[in-house]
């Protein structure tokens, strides 16, 4: 499986995701991811309205965090997404960052995670027997009053820590690793997981545009605000103190050629999905535009 996908900040307007929707729709990219980023526009809107002029892509949060948002909450927004979208959403699940701007308990984030999916599969399912744990509650008896298009969805789980992908090789179809574009992390990982049948995403801060020159300059600034913290989970890299990480191992950037030999290194390294990440270009409108026209027959689709 090689597929490409397409991941958005929530900074749009309304008529901006629609014309992503369907501009990507028509052109044959796999999925649209959504980020659920503090500060930003909750997934859920932009993924309704996209969900709403679309008839093929697949649509989900990448990712919702059951510290912010409650699981049976969860639930309730991938039930509605799926419904309208015919069948087409997926769940993406994540610790959360920048909580503590929230003044929120982060600590067992696995537990949290954990019990979040338990609580989720048994409410899409429309399962009754309750869920009690160490996070979260869920008493015998609670349901969603309302109908589901399908009674699961495929789970995603978005982490860089081993323990958490290891669990994740128990219970999801998707391991994401946000923020990279190392294919040298790729096997690591799947050492990992533990279990041939996840696929891994990749998925990171994308720049194309005519002069590659530009795009990676532009790619530099966006990444440098948190490549120190990133650059640290990574163990492939084994960095010196004060030696300074390689960008195109955190993020892709260059022109159309350039983006799409990054994106088949990805691919033979064994990543399942490339997720391309916002700003995408000068623009998000024409970033979306060339990979679209550009990239994507490149890469033979």
């Amino acid at each position: 499986m090689r597929e490409l996908g397409l991941g958005l900040l929530t900074d749009l307007e309304p008529a901006d995701y629609e014309w992503i929707a369907r501009r990507v729709d028509d052109a044959g990219i796999d999925v649209l991811s959504v980020f659920h980023d503090l500060l930003y526009q909750p997934a859920i809107g932009p993924l309704l309205l996209m969900a709403r002029v679309t008839e093929r892509v697949r649509l989900g949060p990448a990712a919702l965090n059951p510290f912010t948002l409650h699981p049976y909450e969860i639930a309730g927004q991938t039930a509605m997404l799926d419904r309208v979208s015919g069948g087409r959403a997926y769940l993406g699940l994540a610790k959360g960052a920048w909580l503590d701007r929230l003044g929120l308990d982060e600590e067992r984030p696995l537990a949290a995670l954990r019990e979040a999916v338990e609580i989720v599969t048994k409410l899409l399912a429309g399962d009754e027997s309750g869920v009690e744990g160490e996070r979260f509650r869920l008493a015998p008896g609670t349901a969603l009053a309302y109908e589901r298009e399908r009674q699961r969805v495929p789970l995603l789980i978005g982490t860089w820590g081993r323990r958490t992908v290891t669990w994740a090789g128990t219970v999801a179809d998707e391991l994401k690793l946000g923020g990279s574009a190392n294919p040298d992390l790729i096997p690591v990982v799947r050492d990992w997981l533990g279990n041939p049948d996840v696929a891994i995403v990749t998925g990171c801060v994308t720049v194309v545009d005519e002069d590659g020159n530009w795009a990676r300059e532009r790619v530099r600034a966006k990444v440098a605000p948190y490549l120190d913290v990133v650059a640290k989970l990574d163990p492939t890299l084994e960095l010196r103190p004060g030696q300074e990480p390689s960008l195109d191992r955190f993020a892709i950037a260059g022109t159309p050629e350039e983006v799409a030999a990054r994106v088949e290194e990805l691919w033979a390294a064994g990543a399942a999905r490339v997720e391309l990440g916002t700003p995408q270009g000068r623009t998000t409108r024409e970033g979306v535009e060339l990979i679209c026209s550009r990239v994507l027959p490149l890469l033979g689709r």
